[in-house]
Protein backbone atom coordinates (compact mmCIF):
# COMPACT_ATOMS: atom_id res chain seq x y z
CA UNK A 1 0.00 0.00 0.00
CA UNK A 2 3.14 2.60 -0.95
CA UNK A 3 1.81 6.05 -0.61
CA UNK A 4 -1.18 5.70 1.49
CA UNK A 5 -0.56 7.08 4.63
CA UNK A 6 -1.46 5.11 7.81
CA UNK A 7 -3.03 7.05 10.30
CA UNK A 8 -3.23 6.38 14.47
CA UNK A 9 -6.59 7.17 15.91
CA UNK A 10 -7.08 9.56 18.15
CA UNK A 11 -9.82 10.93 19.96
CA UNK A 12 -9.68 13.72 17.58
CA UNK A 13 -10.04 11.49 14.57
CA UNK A 14 -12.75 9.71 15.85
CA UNK A 15 -14.87 12.51 17.17
CA UNK A 16 -14.86 13.69 13.79
CA UNK A 17 -16.01 10.91 11.97
CA UNK A 18 -19.12 10.77 14.91
CA UNK A 19 -20.21 14.16 13.96
CA UNK A 20 -20.09 13.20 10.24
CA UNK A 21 -22.06 10.04 11.29
CA UNK A 22 -24.46 11.40 13.81
CA UNK A 23 -26.27 14.26 12.04
CA UNK A 24 -29.36 12.49 11.76
CA UNK A 25 -30.24 10.83 14.95
CA UNK A 26 -27.92 7.69 16.36
CA UNK A 27 -25.71 6.31 13.69
CA UNK A 28 -26.43 2.26 12.92
CA UNK A 29 -23.34 1.23 14.69
CA UNK A 30 -23.93 -2.41 14.55
CA UNK A 31 -24.24 -2.57 10.78
CA UNK A 32 -20.92 -1.44 10.49
CA UNK A 33 -18.01 -3.46 10.05
CA UNK A 34 -14.60 -1.23 9.91
CA UNK A 35 -11.18 -2.48 10.42
CA UNK A 36 -10.20 -2.74 14.28
CA UNK A 37 -7.47 0.07 14.44
CA UNK A 38 -6.13 -0.75 17.76
CA UNK A 39 -6.90 0.53 20.88
CA UNK A 40 -7.10 4.04 22.55
CA UNK A 41 -6.10 5.50 25.87
CA UNK A 42 -10.26 6.02 26.77
CA UNK A 43 -11.90 4.76 30.06
CA UNK A 44 -15.16 4.99 31.29
CA UNK A 45 -15.44 4.59 34.97
CA UNK A 46 -17.94 3.49 36.95
CA UNK A 47 -19.60 6.83 38.10
CA UNK A 48 -20.13 7.26 34.56
CA UNK A 49 -17.12 9.74 33.70
CA UNK A 50 -14.85 9.22 30.68
CA UNK A 51 -11.40 9.97 30.36
CA UNK A 52 -8.86 10.34 27.56
CA UNK A 53 -5.53 9.80 28.08
CA UNK A 54 -6.29 10.04 32.18
CA UNK A 55 -7.54 12.81 31.78
CA UNK A 56 -11.45 13.41 32.61
CA UNK A 57 -13.28 14.49 29.25
CA UNK A 58 -14.97 17.90 30.66
CA UNK A 59 -16.76 18.85 27.72
CA UNK A 60 -20.77 17.11 27.62
CA UNK A 61 -20.93 17.38 24.49
CA UNK A 62 -17.98 15.34 23.43
CA UNK A 63 -18.87 12.76 25.49
CA UNK A 64 -22.50 12.30 24.28
CA UNK A 65 -20.92 12.09 20.61
CA UNK A 66 -18.66 9.63 21.52
CA UNK A 67 -21.65 7.46 23.75
CA UNK A 68 -23.41 7.89 20.14
CA UNK A 69 -20.63 5.52 18.65
CA UNK A 70 -20.64 2.98 21.55
CA UNK A 71 -20.35 -0.73 20.75
CA UNK A 72 -20.18 -3.63 22.78
CA UNK A 73 -18.91 -6.68 21.08
CA UNK A 74 -19.11 -9.64 23.52
CA UNK A 75 -17.57 -8.42 26.61
CA UNK A 76 -15.35 -6.08 24.99
CA UNK A 77 -16.29 -2.08 24.20
CA UNK A 78 -15.29 -0.07 20.97
CA UNK A 79 -16.06 3.15 19.69
CA UNK A 80 -16.90 2.62 15.65
CA UNK A 81 -17.61 4.57 12.57
CA UNK A 82 -17.38 3.64 9.09
CA UNK A 83 -14.02 3.37 8.60
CA UNK A 84 -12.27 2.69 12.15
CA UNK A 85 -13.13 0.37 15.34
CA UNK A 86 -11.29 1.45 18.56
CA UNK A 87 -11.17 0.20 21.47
CA UNK A 88 -12.24 1.30 25.21
CA UNK A 89 -11.95 0.43 28.51
CA UNK A 90 -15.31 0.37 30.50
CA UNK A 91 -15.29 0.08 34.29
CA UNK A 92 -18.58 -1.32 34.45
CA UNK A 93 -21.58 0.12 32.38
CA UNK A 94 -20.91 2.48 30.24
CA UNK A 95 -23.92 4.77 31.52
CA UNK A 96 -25.73 5.53 34.83
CA UNK A 97 -29.12 6.23 34.66
CA UNK A 98 -29.48 9.33 37.27
CA UNK A 99 -33.02 10.15 37.50
CA UNK A 100 -36.14 9.09 36.48
CA UNK A 101 -40.14 9.85 36.81
CA UNK A 102 -42.79 8.16 36.81
CA UNK A 103 -45.44 8.79 33.97
CA UNK A 104 -48.56 6.55 34.59
CA UNK A 105 -47.69 3.37 34.77
CA UNK A 106 -44.15 3.69 32.94
CA UNK A 107 -40.95 4.24 34.07
CA UNK A 108 -39.11 6.95 32.07
CA UNK A 109 -35.09 7.45 32.78
CA UNK A 110 -32.16 9.75 31.80
CA UNK A 111 -28.81 8.79 31.67
CA UNK A 112 -25.93 10.83 31.93
CA UNK A 113 -25.23 11.20 28.33
CA UNK A 114 -28.76 12.67 27.70
CA UNK A 115 -30.33 9.49 26.28
CA UNK A 116 -34.17 9.03 27.56
CA UNK A 117 -34.98 5.68 28.05
CA UNK A 118 -38.65 4.13 29.32
CA UNK A 119 -38.49 1.08 31.30
CA UNK A 120 -40.16 -1.93 29.78
CA UNK A 121 -39.51 -5.43 27.67
CA UNK A 122 -37.51 -3.48 25.12
CA UNK A 123 -35.50 -1.80 28.19
CA UNK A 124 -35.38 -3.90 30.70
CA UNK A 125 -34.29 -3.61 34.50
CA UNK A 126 -32.48 -6.45 35.94
CA UNK A 127 -30.46 -6.18 39.40
CA UNK A 128 -27.21 -8.02 39.94
CA UNK A 129 -25.54 -8.34 43.02
CA UNK A 130 -22.26 -7.78 44.25
CA UNK A 131 -20.74 -11.32 44.82
CA UNK A 132 -18.64 -10.16 48.04
CA UNK A 133 -21.12 -7.28 49.76
CA UNK A 134 -24.36 -9.16 48.32
CA UNK A 135 -25.55 -4.99 47.40
CA UNK A 136 -27.85 -5.41 44.50
CA UNK A 137 -26.56 -3.16 41.18
CA UNK A 138 -29.53 -2.07 39.12
CA UNK A 139 -29.26 -1.89 35.53
CA UNK A 140 -30.63 -1.08 32.73
CA UNK A 141 -30.66 -1.42 29.33
CA UNK A 142 -30.22 1.56 27.13
CA UNK A 143 -29.91 0.49 23.65
CA UNK A 144 -27.96 -1.80 21.36
CA UNK A 145 -26.95 -4.14 24.41
CA UNK A 146 -25.76 -1.10 26.11
CA UNK A 147 -26.82 -0.84 30.17
CA UNK A 148 -26.95 2.07 32.28
CA UNK A 149 -25.76 1.67 36.49
CA UNK A 150 -29.13 2.99 37.53
CA UNK A 151 -27.70 5.31 40.62
CA UNK A 152 -28.46 4.63 44.11
CA UNK A 153 -30.46 7.90 45.02
CA UNK A 154 -32.45 6.29 42.06
CA UNK A 155 -32.40 3.03 43.00
CA UNK A 156 -33.75 3.70 46.41
CA UNK A 157 -36.86 5.50 45.14
CA UNK A 158 -37.33 2.30 42.85
CA UNK A 159 -37.40 0.62 45.98
CA UNK A 160 -40.07 2.52 47.60
CA UNK A 161 -42.80 1.97 45.31
CA UNK A 162 -41.44 -1.29 44.35
CA UNK A 163 -44.65 -3.80 43.90
CA UNK A 164 -44.76 -7.61 44.85
CA UNK A 165 -46.36 -10.37 42.62
CA UNK A 166 -45.52 -14.21 41.61
CA UNK A 167 -43.11 -14.22 38.68
CA UNK A 168 -41.89 -17.64 37.08
CA UNK A 169 -43.30 -19.33 40.06
CA UNK A 170 -41.85 -17.31 43.09
CA UNK A 171 -43.04 -14.65 44.82
CA UNK A 172 -40.88 -11.43 44.00
CA UNK A 173 -40.14 -7.95 45.13
CA UNK A 174 -39.94 -5.72 41.96
CA UNK A 175 -40.90 -2.74 39.47
CA UNK A 176 -43.50 -2.74 37.27
CA UNK A 177 -42.71 -0.26 34.03
CA UNK A 178 -45.99 -0.19 31.50
CA UNK A 179 -46.91 -3.89 31.48
CA UNK A 180 -43.44 -5.47 32.42
CA UNK A 181 -42.49 -6.95 35.81
CA UNK A 182 -38.64 -6.57 36.65
CA UNK A 183 -37.87 -9.20 40.04
CA UNK A 184 -35.54 -7.62 42.16
CA UNK A 185 -35.14 -9.97 44.52
CA UNK A 186 -37.58 -12.79 46.28
CA UNK A 187 -40.08 -12.01 48.99
CA UNK A 188 -38.37 -14.83 50.85
CA UNK A 189 -35.14 -12.95 51.18
CA UNK A 190 -37.12 -10.03 52.34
Amino acid sequence: MSGQKIVTPSAESIAAAAKETGKRGLPPVDKWDPPFCGDLDMQIRKDGTWFYQGTPIGRPALVRLFSTILRKDGDAYFLVTPVEKVGITVEDAPFVAIDFEEQGDELVFETNVGDVVTAGPDHPIRVDRDPETDEPRPYLLVRRNLEALIDRKSFYRLVEIGVTQDHEGAHWFGLRSGRAFFPVIPQADL
